[in-house]
């Protein structure tokens, strides 16, 4: 029993090892941090961005591993820190931090897609290739508002936990 155990935990974190490496060889390849850095006229920090992306990284496979340790808001209203009927307040700041995060890990996200695109110019040669001149900024804003709009539908309708709008 102990060896089968062992076997998956060196499988796991071999996989986990895997994973990440994927994630890191995407963002450094593709040059998004560096870009991040440079758009923001703060070059000489790039360092402490790649380190965050890291730190975020890691933090975010320990709380998903060991999710107990990441609740904080079950741990603060089971023990009435800020004493009794603070519940519903909890709640709403509890939601407005994932509601924050949800915002980040999107614009995240969208920029990883824009920088890999942009990285393989699929956009100006797809232009290109079909005679786009003018609007293609537009064209841009209409996808990204489409997809804005097909995720709030995806969680307002909760699809997610019913599989069909």
């Amino acid at each position: 029993m102990f060896l089968k155990q062992l076997f998956l935990a060196v499988v796991g974190i071999s996989f986990g090892l895997f994973a990440a490496g994927g994630v890191f060889t995407v963002l450094i390849s593709v040059g998004l941090i560096p870009r991040f850095a440079g758009k923001m006229h703060v070059s000489r920090k790039v360092l402490l961005f790649e380190e965050a992306v890291v730190f975020g990284v890691v933090m975010g496979t320990f709380l998903s591993v060991f999710d107990r340790y990441g609740r904080i808001g079950e741990l603060v209203r089971e023990g009435q820190v800020f004493g009794t009927g603070t519940d519903a307040v909890w709640g709403w700041i509890g939601t407005a931090v994932i509601m924050l995060f949800g915002l980040f890990a999107g614009i995240f996200v969208g920029c990883l897609a824009l920088a890999i695109a942009e990285m393989l110019n699929t956009i100006p040669v797809f232009a290109r290739r079909i005679g786009f001149r003018h609007g293609l900024g537009i064209v841009v804003l209409s996808i990204a508002l489409g997809k804005a709009a097909g995720s709030l539908l995806y969680f307002i309708r909760a699809v997610y936990l019913y599989g069909g709008i």
